[in-house]
C-alpha cells in the first residue's frame, strides 16, 4: 500500500471509529464499498473532510442522520436514497443553503456558515464524480449552481447590512437599486470545476448620492464596499477555509479599475477603451445577481460590444496572438503538463468555438451561447466545422475536463498540471478508470493532438501557408521599394495583358490610401491582401477590368480594417469578388456601399443558390429575431441587409448563368414581396401597441392590403426596379376607431400605416433605401389619399378611371397583407378588366397614352435606340397586351387570371385572339428585348443600343403593332 493509501485508509478508520462511538450505521452494499475505496483512493479532501467532520459525512450517507441521531434507521431503499447515491432536484441547493443560513445575523456566522454548506456540498458533488454516478454535465452544472446560491444569498444578507449600516441606494425613480454580478469564464458558462476561481464583474444601474444614511454616501461608494464585502466573505480563508476564490481582474482597468461601475461608465469603457481579449471574455457572461430589468439591461449594452454586425474575422488574428502570448508563458515557466493552457489543452478547444462565436455571432444570434459544447455542436449543424472534427473535439473536451476534474478533487487545489510523481501518476490513471499511467497516457496525448491539430487548422496565419507562386513579386511591388520597370516585369509574369497601365493603377492606389491616414494595423494588413488581390484578378478572363474594380472597392473600404481582415483569413471571399467583379461593374458598388455584402461571398454554395420565398422567410426571421420591437433603426438595418444580400445572391447565379434569366425576375419579385410583408407586420405591430386594433374590419389580421403594379405586380422586377404601389384597407366605417385606451379612427390608423411602411422603404441610411417606391398610380395619384378603402377604390375604378388606370390595373396583384381583403380585390379588378367595352374608343386611347409616353420618354436618336420606350420596343408589346385584355377580357375571362406578359400571351395564343403566330412573336420579342435591359441594368450601362441593333424584333413589334391597334407610331 502507498504512502497516500496509507493515510486515506487511516482517515476511513478515524471516522470508523467515530461512527461504531456514535451508533452510526455504515452501508455495506457492493455499490457503496467500491464506490467509498475509489473516493478514498482518488481524493484525499474527502477523506481528511469526513475524518475531521464526521457528522456532515454521516448526514450524506443517511439524510435523517442528524435529524433524528444516534443510529437512525437508513431510508426505504437503503443507501441507494443518499445524497452521495441520488442527484438531487432542481432547487435542492438553494433550499439547504437558505436552511444553512437561517437566523445568521453576523459576517463571522455568515462565513462560518457558507464555508460549512460548501464544504458540505463539495464531497458530495467529488463522490458522485469519482464514484461514477454523476456524468460530467451534472458535476459541471452542480458546482456552478453552488457558486451561483452562495453568491445570490450571501448578496442578499450583506445589501440589507450595508443598507442598514450606509443607507439605501435609489435610482432616479426612487426604486431600491441592487448590486448586479457578471459571471465570467467557466461560472458564466455554468461550467465551473471542482476547485475553480470565480471571475466576477460587478455593475450597478444608475449614479447618485444616498440620502438616507448616516453621511451622504454616492452610489459607486456603496456598491464598491458592498462587492468588496461579499469578495472576503466568499474568499478570505478562515479556520474552515473559503467557499469560493473570487478573482475580479476581468473588470474594466483590471486591478487598477474601481471594483463596482455604473452602467454608462460600462459601456464608455466597453466602446472606447476594451481591448481585444475582453470580448472574447465577454462571450461567457452571466447574470447571477441583480434586478432582472437591471441585468436586461446591461446584457443589451454588452451585446453589440461582444457581437458584431458583421462577419468579424479579424478575430481570429487576435485569439491566434493570445494564445502566442500564453504559449510563450507557458514555454518560460516549462508548463508543457498543463491540461488547461498547455498544447491540445481545454483552452484551445474554447478558442475554437469562441473564434466562430466573435466571427459570426453577430449575424447569427444562435451562436450567441455560453456553454462550448453547444457552440461545437452548433458548428457541426451549421457546417462551419466538419461534424467529425467536432464529435473528435466535443470527445477530447469531456476528457480533458474529466482529467482536470480528477486533479483537483485530490486536496481541492486548483491545478491543471500533470503530476510529475509515480504516485500521483498511478492515482490520476485509476481515477480515470485506466489500469495505469502507461495505459492512460496514450489515451491522453491522442486527444490533445486532435485538439491542437484542429487549433492549427482553425487558426493557421494566411502567411504561414507556403509562398504561392510569384506573390513574393507582388508583394515587393506593392512595397513601391523597386524600380517601375521590375513592377512591371512582375505583373506580366502574373498575367496581366497591360502591364505598365496596371503598375499606373496600382501607383495611384497606394498613393489614395496614404492619403487615408491607415493605422499601422491597416497599412500591415494592407499589405498582406494586396499581392492576393493581384494574383486572383490576374488570373480573372478580364484582368484589368477586375483589378480596376476591386481597388475602387478596397478604397472605399481601406480604413475600416476589419473587412480587410476578412480577405485576408478568408481569401476564397476574394476569389469570388474578383470573379464577379470582372464580369460586372454592379458588385464592387453595391458592396462598396454595404460591406456587409463581402460576408455573402463567403460560402460559394450559397453565393450562387439564391433562396426561393419559405427560405427567404426563414432568413429573415432569424436575421430580427434579435432585434427590440421598438428599435426601428435596426430594424431597417436588417431589412437592408436581407435585400441587399439576397440580391447579390440572385445577381451572383445570374451572371454566372446558374439560373436562366427569364426567373431572375422570379427570384427579385420574392425577395421585394417577403421584405413587403415584413415591413407591413412591423408597422402593423408597432401602430397596434401605440393605438390599438382596428375594429369592424373587412379582413382576418391587419385588414390592410399591399397592391403591386408594374413589374412588381407583373413579376418582373430588375435590378434597381422601383416598386409600384397601392394601399388599400377594409375599413367601410369612417367613425370606426381602435380597441385601445387612446384610440384612433380606423382611417388614421391607416393611413399612419401607409406613411410608416413609406418611411421604412425609402428612407435612406448608411446602405441606401430599401426600395424606391411610386404611388401615384393610387387613385387620383399624387393628389389622392394614401389609403383609401377597398370599397372606394372599386367605386372610382367603376366610374372615375381613365383607361389607362385599367391598363395599369391589368398587371395589379396583392403582393402582402390581408388574406380575405386579397380575394375581395381579385373580385374587384376581375369585374373591371371584364367589363364590356367599345373596340374602336379602347384602340383610339390606348394608342393616345402611348404617344404622349412616348413623345415625354423616349431616349431614341439617330445613333440609339430605347429599349423601353422607342418605337418597336418594351413599352409596346406591354400596351398591346393590355389592350387585347382589356378588348377582349369580357368574352374571355380566363384572360384576368394573370398579371404578368408571357402568361397573358399564352393566355392569348391559347384562346386564339390574336393573328396567326402574333403571340409568339410578341413573345421571343419580349424575352429578347428585356434580356437586353436586363443585362445593362447589371453591367450598369444606359437603357439604349445602337441603332442598327436588334432591327428584326424592333420591326415586328412595330408591324403587329399596326396590325393590333390600327396605326404606326
Amino acid at each position: 500500500m502507498s504512502d497516500c493509501n496509507a493515510v486515506t485508509a487511516a482517515h476511513w478508520q478515524d471516522w470508523l471509529t467515530w461512527a461504531a462511538a456514535h451508533g452510526v450505521a455504515v452501508p455495506n452494499d457492493a455499490a457503496f464499498v467500491a464506490a467509498r475505496a475509489r473516493v478514498w483512493d482518488a481524493s484525499e479532501f474527502v477523506a481528511i473532510s469526513a475524518a475531521r467532520h464526521p457528522a456532515e459525512f454521516a448526514e450524506l450517507l443517511n439524510p435523517h442522520y442528524l435529524t433524528n441521531p444516534p443510529n437512525p434507521p437508513f431510508p426505504k431503499g437503503g443507501f441507494s436514497s443518499s445524497p452521495l447515491r441520488k442527484r438531487g432536484a432542481g432547487g435542492d441547493l438553494a433550499q439547504r443553503l437558505a436552511v444553512a443560513l437561517t437566523g445568521i445575523t453576523d459576517d463571522t456566522a455568515l462565513q462560518r456558515a457558507l464555508r460549512q454548506f460548501r464544504r458540505r456540498e463539495m464531497v458530495r458533488i467529488i463522490w458522485r464524480d469519482l464514484a461514477g454516478w454523476a456524468e460530467l454535465p451534472e458535476t459541471l452544472e452542480d458546482l456552478s449552481e453552488l457558486a451561483d446560491v452562495c453568491i445570490q444569498q450571501t448578496l442578499d444578507l450583506l445589501h440589507l447590512w450595508t443598507c442598514a449600516e450606509l443607507g439605501t441606494p435609489r435610482a432616479a425613480d426612487g426604486r431600491e437599486l441592487r448590486l448586479t454580478v457578471l459571471a465570467m469564464g467557466k461560472l458564466g458558462a455554468r461550467e465551473l470545476n471542482l476547485s475553480s476561481d470565480i471571475d466576477l464583474i460587478f455593475a450597478f444601474a444608475q449614479s447618485g448620492e444616498i440620502r438616507d444614511g448616516p453621511r451622504p454616501l454616492t452610489h459607486e461608494q456603496f456598491f464598491v464596499r458592498l462587492a468588496r464585502r461579499l469578495v472576503q466573505t466568499l474568499a478570505n480563508q478562515t479556520a474552515d477555509g473559503f467557499v469560493f476564490r473570487v478573482d475580479t481582474r476581468l473588470r474594466p482597468f483590471g486591478e487598477v479599475g474601481p471594483l463596482a461601475m455604473n452602467f454608462q461608465a460600462l459601456e464608455d469603457y466597453y466602446q472606447s477603451q476594451a481591448r481585444e481579449w475582453e470580448r472574447y471574455a465577454m462571450i461567457k457572461a452571466r447574470p447571477v445577481a441583480g434586478d432582472a430589468a437591471d441585468t436586461a439591461q446591461l446584457m443589451a449594452l454588452l451585446r453589440p460590444f461582444v457581437y458584431r454586425r458583421y462577419l468579424d474575422f479579424g478575430a481570429f488574428e487576435s485569439l491566434r496572438d493570445l494564445k502566442r502570448m500564453i504559449a510563450k508563458e507557458l514555454y518560460r515557466r516549462g508548463m508543457d503538463a498543463n491540461i488547461k493552457l498547455g498544447p491540445g489543452g481545454i483552452r484551445e478547444i474554447e478558442f475554437i468555438g469562441q473564434a466562430f462565436q466573435l466571427v459570426r455571432g453577430g449575424r447569427d444570434p444562435e451562436l450567441q451561447v455560453r456553454p462550448i459544447r453547444q457552440v461545437l455542436a452548433l458548428l457541426a449543424a451549421k457546417q462551419l466545422m466538419p461534424a467529425e472534427a467536432v464529435a473528435q473535439l466535443d470527445a477530447a473536451y469531456e476528457f480533458l475536463r474529466l482529467v482536470e476534474n480528477r486533479l483537483q478533487a485530490h486536496r481541492d487545489k486548483q491545478t491543471h498540471i500533470l503530476p510529475d510523481d509515480e504516485i500521483g501518476r498511478e492515482r490520476l490513471a485509476r481515477s480515470m478508470n485506466f489500469a495505469d499511467w502507461a495505459t492512460f497516457t496514450p489515451v491522453l496525448d491522442a486527444h490533445r493532438r486532435v485538439v491542437q491539430q484542429q487549433f492549427d487548422e482553425v487558426f493557421a496565419a494566411p502567411d504561414a501557408a507556403e509562398a504561392i507562386d510569384g506573390e513574393a513579386n507582388l508583394q515587393l511591388l506593392w512595397s513601391g521599394t523597386q524600380e517601375t520597370a521590375l513592377d512591371v516585369t512582375a505583373l506580366a509574369q502574373a498575367g496581366f495583358a497591360d502591364p505598365a497601365a496596371v503598375q499606373t493603377c496600382i501607383a495611384q492606389f497606394r498613393d489614395a490610401t496614404d492619403r487615408k491616414g491607415l493605422s499601422s494595423k491597416g497599412r500591415e494588413r494592407l499589405a498582406q491582401v494586396m499581392p492576393t488581390v493581384l494574383r486572383i484578378s490576374a488570373a480573372c478572363e478580364q484582368p484589368t477590368l477586375a483589378l480596376t474594380r476591386v481597388l475602387r472597392l478596397l478604397e472605399t473600404i481601406v480604413q475600416r480594417t476589419a473587412y480587410l481582415a476578412m480577405l485576408i483569413e478568408s481569401p476564397g471571399i476574394l476569389a469570388q469578388l474578383c470573379r464577379l467583379a470582372g464580369m460586372s461593374p454592379w458588385f464592387t458598388e453595391q458592396i462598396g456601399r454595404q460591406p456587409l455584402l463581402l460576408d455573402e461571398l463567403i460560402d460559394p454554395r450559397r453565393l450562387y443558390a439564391p433562396l426561393r420565398r419559405e427560405d427567404l422567410e426563414t432568413e429573415l426571421d432569424a436575421l430580427l429575431l434579435p432585434v427590440d420591437a421598438a428599435d426601428l433603426e435596426q430594424q431597417m438595418e436588417r431589412l437592408h441587409q436581407f435585400v441587399q444580400g439576397n440580391v447579390l445572391r440572385v445577381a451572383a447565379a445570374d451572371v454566372t448563368e446558374v439560373i436562366p434569366l427569364m426567373i431572375v425576375s422570379d427570384y427579385l419579385t420574392e425577395i421585394a414581396e417577403v421584405a413587403l410583408a415584413r415591413v407591413l407586420q412591423l408597422t402593423f405591430e408597432h401602430l397596434v401597441r401605440q393605438h390599438g386594433r382596428p375594429t369592424a374590419i373587412n379582413g382576418v389580421n391587419s385588414g390592410f392590403l399591399v397592391l403591386g403594379y408594374g413589374k412588381l405586380g407583373g413579376i418582373e422586377l430588375g435590378y434597381g426596379s422601383d416598386l409600384d404601389l397601392v394601399f388599400v384597407h377594409g375599413s367601410d366605417d369612417v367613425l370606426a376607431m381602435t380597441d385601445s385606451a387612446k384610440p384612433v379612427s380606423n382611417v388614421q390608423f391607416y393611413a399612419r400605416l401607409g406613411q410608416r411602411m413609406i418611411h421604412m422603404l425609402t428612407t435612406r441610411t448608411l446602405s441606401g433605401a430599401l426600395y424606391e417606391v411610386d404611388m401615384r398610380l393610387r387613385p387620383d395619384g399624387n393628389k389622392g389619399m394614401l389609403v383609401r378603402s377597398l370599397t372606394a377604390f372599386a367605386a372610382y375604378q367603376e366610374t372615375d378611371a381613365w383607361t389607362w388606370e385599367h391598363q395599369a390595373l391589368v398587371r395589379a396583384r396583392p403582393v402582402a397583407g390581408d388574406p380575405v381583403l386579397a380575394q375581395q380585390f381579385e373580385v374587384v379588378r376581375r369585374a373591371v378588366l371584364c367589363r364590356q367595352r367599345d373596340p374602336a374608343q379602347l384602340r383610339r386611347e390606348v394608342r393616345e397614352m402611348r404617344e404622349k409616353m412616348r413623345v415625354n420618354l423616349d431616349k431614341t436618336t439617330a445613333h440609339r435606340f430605347d429599349l423601353k420606350q422607342g418605337v418597336g420596343g418594351i413599352a409596346d408589346i406591354e400596351f398591346m397586351v393590355q389592350y387585347a385584355v382589356l378588348r377582349w377580357a369580357a368574352e374571355h375571362p380566363a384572360l384576368a387570371e394573370w398579371t404578368d406578359n408571357i402568361r397573358l400571351l399564352d393566355t392569348l395564343a391559347r384562346l386564339g385572339l390574336l393573328p396567326g403566330h402574333t403571340a409568339q412573336m410578341l413573345t421571343d420579342a419580349y424575352k429578347t428585348l428585356r434580356a437586353v435591359y436586363h443585362r445593362n441594368a447589371l453591367t450598369q450601362q444606359p437603357q439604349t443600343i445602337a441603332a442598327d441593333q436588334l432591327l428584326v424584333e424592333r420591326e415586328q413589334v412595330r408591324e403587329l403593332w399596326q396590325v393590333l391597334l390600327g396605326s404606326d407610331h
